[in-house]
């Protein structure tokens, strides 16, 4: 395992991270996230994301109990604040009062004093850009994050926040990213890579489609992220021919290059200098060691242009703000 600089912070991250999203929320029992979390451990993976909102806190209370039982200084922890924590709608936001109320249930339900990277979910608009920066500030200040970033923040709204605190607010970012999915590229990676911000790509193998267990006309295999009624929903918006036809056309690619289809995929986004960690999820340790293999692959110049002739048309290239994002509303 391979490990990068987080921003501009003093953290050494693993290229390859463990999420939590759609599978230790609920997805999966404890004694599997307990072994996923292990094998991550054995496979050289320090770096552990997750949020609030997963399963209600659900997510965070199974990280709790598993990793309170390491020395804290062995992973490094993130979480993030922003999403509807119960069936009060007021009850989500970054609102100064959530903020101070949120990382507080967070760091109760991951037992320990304090999280490494605290991350804003999404953007807020409805609350002042001055008040959640602010209310950010002073969890760090008060020892209970080391460090902040952000997930599908607009580059106005990332440049809003650091206008007023500053390039060193922010040391990661977190976008979706990944062969199918480009657009990050245009703008974040360059506004972030200009005030010391490292990305933190969530799935970097588009739910699943670039593992290649996919194929088009055919349905998904049983045991699929696709197949689950819970889980399917969102990667049934990503998931149609034209961007199956293209991974089927990456098959003979991997191959060539002696890598699986998740290496492939994997190794295609590490091939940035601007990210820090890819984040995978995964449901059993075998998976967990199969994504950790591809930290330290470099691609050749030739697949790496096989790879673009074959997705051809189906990535979304454009700056496109995700359904959570598009309220771009800067309270000043």
């Amino acid at each position: 395992m391979r490990y990068r600089k987080l921003g501009s912070s003093d953290l050494e991250v693993s290229e390859i991270a463990l999420g939590s999203w759609l599978t230790y929320s609920g997805g999966i029992g404890f004694e599997q996230t307990r072994a996923c979390t292990d094998a991550a451990f054995e496979a050289g993976i320090n770096f552990f994301d997750t949020a609030n909102v997963y399963g209600r806190g659900a997510a965070e209370e199974a990280w709790g109990e598993i990793l309170s039982s390491r020395p804290r200084d062995s992973y490094v922890l993130a979480t993030k604040v922003w999403g509807q924590m119960s069936d009060d709608k007021a009850d989500r936001g970054l609102s100064a009062a959530q903020i101070a109320k949120q990382i507080d249930a967070s760091l109760a339900r991951l037992k320990t004093d304090h999280v490494d990277l605290y991350q804003c979910h999404r953007f807020d608009p409805d609350v002042p850009i001055e008040e959640t920066v602010e209310a950010l500030q002073q969890v760090v200040a008060a020892g209970k994050a080391r460090y902040l970033g952000f997930s599908e923040w607009t580059t106005e709204q990332i440049q809003a926040a650091i206008d007023i605190g500053g390039p060193d607010l922010f040391v990661s970012s977190q976008p979706q990213y990944s062969m199918l999915w480009q657009a990050p590229e245009v703008e974040i990676f360059p506004l972030c890579e200009a005030n010391g911000i490292s990305q933190i790509v969530w799935s970097p193998l588009a739910q699943g489609l670039l593992t290649g267990k996919y194929h088009p006309g055919q349905a998904p295999p049983p045991d699929s992220r696709a197949a689950h009624s819970e889980m399917g929903a969102s990667i049934q918006l990503v998931m149609n021919d034209t961007t199956l036809e293209a991974v089927d056309r990456l098959r003979p690619i991997a191959d060539e290059a002696g890598l699986s289809m998740a290496e492939l995929a994997l190794a295609w986004v590490l091939r940035r200098p601007e990210l820090a960690s890819a984040i995978v999820g995964a449901s059993r340790p075998e998976q967990v060691y199969a994504n950790a293999k591809a930290s330290g692959i470099e691609l050749t110049p030739d697949t790496l242009e096989a790879i673009d002739e074959a997705v051809g048309d189906a990535p979304v290239k454009e700056p496109t703000l995700a359904p959570a994002a598009r309220p771009g509303v800067i309270h000043r």
